[in-house]
């Protein structure tokens, strides 16, 4: 019995819920978003909640009964809310700035790194060393944030590099004479 999948999510006020068939349309402040549902798993809207519920109580469908709530509770606190992850940058000469519709990262090559911001997300830079990335899709925000962490990501002996602002990086201790 999945604990996540019995959760009911909570529709708060200023999001409406669409449901054709097995597929979940959510449409708030922040944009819209939408979710398929495989066929073993059925949604519905009881009030101002929505119940994920399984058809068949098979292996497969108890595995996905409780993904398929978390990917539509995140649909709904995307459309709502937002997410937002926040990047730090450590090292000298390490900076970000915003050109345009692109990041330019300058982390240490010989060169200037380029990144194209994806449509639906906003990322700003408040210093030059530190990048948020702000949007309505989680996986979105989230493979962005680990893409422009894979550039230069953080080392172990004096910490340079992109970090997440949460992340703790393990200091080694450096050779000894």
């Amino acid at each position: 019995m999945s604990r996540v999948g019995l959760n009911p999510v909570n529709i708060p006020d200023g999001v409406s819920l669409g449901l054709s068939g097995n597929k979940l349309t959510a449409k708030g402040k922040l944009g819209e978003l939408s979710l398929k549902f495989v066929d073993e798993i059925e949604p519905s809207i009881v009030g101002d909640q929505l119940v994920v519920k399984i058809v068949n109580d098979t292996l497969n469908s108890r595995k996905l009964w409780g993904t398929f709530r978390s990917l539509a509770g995140n649909l709904v606190k995307g459309v709502h809310e937002g997410f937002t992850r926040v990047l730090d940058i450590n090292g000298v000469g390490y900076r970000a700035a915003i050109q345009g519709q692109s990041l330019v990262l300058q982390l240490g090559y010989s060169h200037e790194i380029n990144f194209l911001i994806p449509m639906g997300l906003t990322i700003d830079c408040p210093t030059q060393t530190e990048i948020r990335i702000t949007g309505a899709d989680k996986q979105l925000v989230g493979s962005v944030a680990a893409k422009i962490r894979s550039f230069r990501p953080p080392e172990k002996f004096k910490g340079k590099g992109v970090k997440y602002r949460e992340e703790l990086i393990v200091r080694k201790e450096g050779k000894k004479k």
